[in-house]
């Protein structure tokens, strides 16, 4: 872990502080090091950072200077700048984020995005068959939800979506209830302790998951960086044996609890579509399976349209 740094420094202007900060996160192997540094600072300043960019010969206070360098000597060790902040942003929300919870990725968004426009689509097409019904109902299950992510936002942005949330850890769902009242959704998510779907009695019209699915050897070496390593929670990543252990185990579960014509949505790694697609057709043989990619063209997300009986 790196030194303190105990050499006076005199000049606390916005533009100075955040110079040295990323000087030194920069040399610590920070991949974004003036970002990092104008994050942590606009946190501690209760700014944001098109403030810090306006202003940049304001002065900090000594109080607020001492603590914006405890924050940097706390990211050249590498904590993730979300723990440090306590938040991250996703799909336009705000998060609350523990190191209890995996940090919600950019990648996981696609998840999301594909898992509205069916479940948008499924209701149009459910109304327009039936144009008596109205409010209707729309059953989701996240399972290994975490910090609620993929709940909350879907239960925003689908009134109509009932949502039940799973997840192994205790801490884990703490959070996530924390960010379902933060978005005003609680009322539609069920949360509950769970290994994978164990918990569920009954089927659903849509199954979500971003599960474990990073293969064990990868958490040791540079493939993944000491943020993750360091840092995330093991059990929200150890994907088990090739890092599919978790993946066969849940894509086994998974009939028994989709409906007919539901959708089943699972986050892989960027080399495991392949293996996956192949699975999920060995669980599913009359349903139509696919594998999607993200904006970078690799795998990224399994997608199964159970058949309609």
């Amino acid at each position: 872990m790196p030194e303190p740094h105990t050499t006076e420094e005199t000049n606390k202007s916005v533009r100075a502080v955040i110079a040295r900060a990323r000087q030194r996160l920069s040399a610590a192997g920070c991949d974004t090091p003036k970002l990092d540094a104008e994050v942590l600072l606009a946190y501690v300043l209760g700014r944001d950072r098109t403030w810090l960019m306006s202003h940049p010969e304001a002065i900090l206070t000594e109080p607020e200077h001492t603590t914006f360098l405890k924050l940097i000597y706390r990211r050249e060790a590498r904590e993730p700048v979300a723990y440090l902040i306590g938040s991250k942003g996703f799909y336009g929300l705000d998060f609350i984020v523990t190191p209890a919870t995996l940090i919600p990725r950019p990648e996981t968004e696609l998840l999301v995005e594909t898992a509205l426009q069916w479940a948008k689509a499924a209701l149009t097409t459910l109304t327009s068959k039936s144009p008596k019904i109205q409010n209707s109902k729309y059953s989701i299950v996240d399972v290994g939800t975490g910090s609620g992510c993929i709940a909350v936002t879907l239960a925003k942005f689908l009134p109509e979506a009932q949502v039940v949330a799973i997840d192994l850890s205790d801490s884990a769902l703490a959070v996530a209830r924390q960010n379902a009242e933060r978005h005003g959704v609680a009322a539609q998510i069920e949360f509950v302790q769970g290994d994978l779907l164990t918990p569920i009695d009954e089927s659903v019209d849509m199954i979500v998951s971003n599960p474990p699915y990073v293969h064990p050897a990868d958490l040791v070496t540079p493939i993944t960086t000491p943020e993750v390593n360091h840092y995330e929670p093991r059990l929200a990543l150890d994907g088990g044996e090739a890092g599919l252990a978790v993946i066969q185990r849940f894509l086994a579960q998974t009939p028994h609890f989709l409906k007919p014509g539901g959708m089943l949505l699972v986050e892989i790694g960027a080399t495991q579509g392949n293996v996956v697609k192949k699975l999920a057709q060995a669980k599913f043989p009359a349903a139509a399976v696919n594998i999607e990619s993200d904006l970078a063209g690799l795998d990224r997300l399994l997608v199964v349209k159970n058949r309609v009986d």
